[in-house]
């Protein structure tokens, strides 16, 4: 029973890696946890083949099916932009796409998207982002959002996730339930929002409900609601937010993944070991460990000695383990894609190039990298 809690918890973790190559210390503590995927940033990635042979070796020591995650939105989210080409935003994308009455380029970016993560040996982007873009919180999300109107965010991102589709790539639509009218950076501090439930609902929450069979992963924000059942426990580790609305309300059957739990968003309001545990109870499949080994183990030290301290809990990891391995299996291919040839990545590179060519020809926006 040890070393099936101990595969358990360890296929429910996605991690993070500190620089460009396995260090011994990490191929040991991935060996012996074997997680369901790994996530890149710009500090891992210097070029595809480099990327490629990182992202080979760390996932041999995960578990089957594993993800291969990396955040390209676009625009000032984009980890790509240095190894490939700057992606234009969100925004700047759905605006042209708007004033030139053609949504073929938001398409167009999804699967110039899709390409571009599949280049570098990755089958997930973290990616779109369906946020309304609200005046609130205009500071801190920028242009990663497309649109103040959920009608807006949900064009937007039937056309971008039919793009990652059409190249075979996994989108991740975030940040559920909603940032949009909030003015705190998860990264540092919980936001708390103020919303009611009914605005939630018509407004935040539409987009999950109409996007619901497209999008194959949903990501939890550390936001608090407390003007709604889900008071000021941030929606991570939220029972009501993650069960009860999401999957009840919503009927959402996909896979539901968090923001990562190095945050100040979720570790000012909880340990790793109580946060780790409270994400698994309140209905989270996988959750994001970007950076620290120590965070990461004490995540899945956390699970394992919960599990075998409570039996409904061991069930609970057990269950989930089963259903989140056969859901992978499903959408992800074990192997990575074909790396292109030099002539195939420039004409990759024009063709981004390009793109952005014709979107900033019809908008403007400064568009500074986010951290």
């Amino acid at each position: 029973m040890t070393t099936s809690l101990r595969r358990a918890a360890g296929s429910l973790l996605v991690v993070g890696l500190s620089g460009a190559e396995l260090t011994n210390l990490e191929r040991a503590w991935l060996k012996l946890i074997r997680p369901a995927g790994i996530i890149l940033f710009r500090r891992n990635i210097q070029d595809a083949k480099q990327t490629r042979t990182l992202l080979a070796e760390a996932t041999a020591l995960c578990a089957p099916h594993s993800f291969r995650c990396v955040d390209v939105e676009g625009g000032t989210v984009d980890r790509l932009r240095d190894a490939l080409a700057p992606m234009p935003s969100a925004q700047a994308v759905m605006n042209a796409a708007m004033m030139t009455g053609k949504a073929a380029l938001i398409r167009e970016q999804g699967e110039l998207v899709a390409q571009g993560v599949k280049a570098f040996g990755f089958n997930t982007t973290l990616a779109p982002v369906l946020d309304l873009a609200l005046a609130e919180s205009a500071v801190v999300m920028g242009t990663r959002v497309a649109a103040s109107t959920s009608a807006g965010v949900v064009e937007y991102a039937r056309h971008f996730l039919a793009g990652l589709a059409a190249r075979g790539v996994v989108g991740c639509a975030k940040h559920f339930p909603g940032l949009g009218a909030g003015t705190l950076d998860s990264h540092l501090e919980t936001p708390s929002i103020r919303s009611s439930w009914s605005q939630l609902w018509r407004q935040d929450l539409a987009p999950y409900r109409e996007l619901r069979d497209q999008l194959p992963m949903i990501m939890v924000s550390h936001a608090a609601y407390p003007g709604t059942p889900g008071k000021h426990r941030p929606a991570s580790v939220s029972a009501f937010w993650i069960n009860m609305v999401l999957r009840k309300h919503i009927g959402y059957r996909g896979i539901i993944f968090s923001d990562d739990f190095e945050m100040g968003g979720i570790l000012k309001f909880l340990s790793m070991e109580e946060a780790a545990v409270a994400t698994i109870r309140a209905g989270m499949d996988l959750v994001e460990i970007c950076h620290s080994p120590d965070l990461i183990m004490r995540a899945y030290d956390a699970l394992i000695i919960e599990a075998e301290r409570s039996i409904p809990f061991r069930d609970l990891l057990i269950v989930k383990t089963r259903r989140v391995a056969r859901q992978r299996a499903a959408l992800l291919p074990g192997e990575l894609p074909k790396a292109l040839s030099l002539r195939q990545f420039e004409a990759l590179r024009a063709k981004v190039l390009r793109l952005s060519e014709e979107v900033n020809s019809t908008h403007t926006a400064s568009e500074e990298p986010y951290a």
